[in-house]
């Protein structure tokens, strides 16, 4: 790169990242093949519309690349149909409301200080002042278990049109079924958000929605996919012509999305995302790929029992898929912030996180949030948790002690060493 100070920079963050242990439970390293995708003279491409469908010329590869990873994603998930062009997660979760729902339409989804996601309608987005937003939540704070009754009460009540199942920041199963069963009474389509855990579907160590009855699942690509920055919409129906208006009925949910996606929300898609998408569905599509995602739940489990046998407070008092939430002020007297900061010294990096019935604020929250999807990447296996554990615990400890805290800084880059990023190879 000719920009030396850019070069500086991303010299900086690969040492970064190679050097430390990524700890955020939705992100994740890719492959260099997925990095020589988004690098790609794809970059230069127009493509407006979908293959065989579109508004400029010249597009007798972008059709092919993207036929290609819609194929794909579909045979991955199981899916009728698949819209590989959303941006990001976000805007995928918003062509689903717009395309079956009228402004003021209600929404049942998970509440937002229990586990849900800013697009499930946090006050300070656009999706909640275009759609009214009622709640499900847990019932037992301690177990995590959902309070499938009261969703059910709350639903008969409230008639929703869409049901959403999914979160950011909850470390226990979702029960699909009840979830179906509830939406099959009150006549509402059931959409499962499934950014965190789509990669653990795709591998098969957790259940898939769709085969429970979901008529549309959202993902990221990044995070447990392994994939480029963007969002993937999945659905079951009849794929019809997008470019033609059908009626707002569930068998033509995925023409309804493809018009919301384009030209209703974005423009020309992203082809070099689109090339990266199809790669990293590739990657997951191989045997390979599954002992990958069982090895993650197995990581996420041991470096839990660890945790706990540290003297860390998880939230709901464990994890069934990837992610962990530690109650700091309950754990050690700190707020998640401070937690974030210290393991940032150390080359550990995490993110606080609001917990269930939070005292403190989002900016400064109790919360801290953690996974294992990322050190799985890199080769990390269950010996391994426990010297997590330790440095988390001991640098807490030392918080105070600069000395200390660079001690436990030069291990942590002594062990990352020892498990080379996947662009390496």
């Amino acid at each position: 790169m000719k920009d030396k100070i850019l070069q500086e920079l991303l010299d900086a963050e690969e040492t970064r990242q190679r050097d430390g242990l990524e700890l955020i439970p939705s992100e994740n390293y890719v492959s260099k093949d997925v990095l020589t995708a988004l690098g790609s003279i794809f970059t230069n491409k127009y493509s407006e519309g979908y293959p065989g469908k579109r508004y400029y010329g010249g597009q007798e590869n972008t059709d092919k690349v993207e036929a290609l990873a819609i194929e794909r994603a579909k045979e991955l998930f199981g899916a009728d149909h698949a819209n590989v062009q959303p941006h990001s997660g976000a805007p995928a979760n918003i062509a689903v409301y717009q395309a079956w729902l009228n402004p003021g339409d209600t929404i049942l989804a998970m509440r937002l200080d229990h586990g849900g996601h800013l697009t499930h309608g946090a006050p300070v987005t656009s999706s909640a002042k275009l759609y009214r937003f009622v709640r499900y939540g847990l019932s037992d704070v301690e177990t995590g278990e959902i309070d499938y009754e009261e969703m059910r009460k709350v639903a008969l009540r409230e008639k929703p049109k869409l049901i959403i199942a999914g979160f950011s920041g909850y470390p226990r199963s979702l029960d699909y079924q009840k979830f179906v069963d509830i939406g099959n009474e009150v006549g509402a389509v059931l959409m499962a958000d499934m950014a965190h855990i789509a990669g653990l579907i795709a591998g098969k160590a957790l259940p898939n929605p769709l085969d429970f009855g979901f008529h549309i699942m959202t993902t990221t690509t990044h995070k447990t996919l392994r994939g480029p920055r963007g969002g993937l919409i999945l659905s079951k129906g009849i794929v019809s012509n997008p470019l033609k208006a059908p009626e707002k009925t569930i068998e033509n949910l995925p023409t309804l999305i493809d018009r919301e996606v384009f030209p209703g929300m974005q423009g020309g898609p992203h082809m070099n995302n689109i090339l990266a998408k199809a790669v990293a569905f590739e990657e997951a599509l191989r045997p390979e790929f599954k002992e990958y995602a069982k090895q993650v739940l197995k990581n996420s489990k041991q470096l839990a029992s660890d945790l706990i046998s540290e003297g860390f407070k998880l939230v709901t008092g464990g994890t069934d898929n990837h992610l962990i939430m530690i109650d700091m002020p309950s754990s050690f007297g700190i707020d998640g912030r401070e937690a974030q900061e210290i393991f940032d010294k150390i080359g550990l990096t995490a993110n606080c996180n609001s917990i269930p019935d939070d005292k403190l604020p989002p900016f400064r929250p109790s919360g801290l949030r953690l996974g294992t999807p990322a050190i799985t990447t890199r080769g990390l296996k269950e010996k391994d948790m426990q010297k997590i554990a330790d440095w988390m615990k001991r640098s807490i400890e030392s918080r105070n002690s600069l000395e200390d805290l660079e001690k436990i800084r030069e291990e942590v880059v002594e062990f990352s060493k020892k498990f080379p990023l996947p662009s390496d190879n």
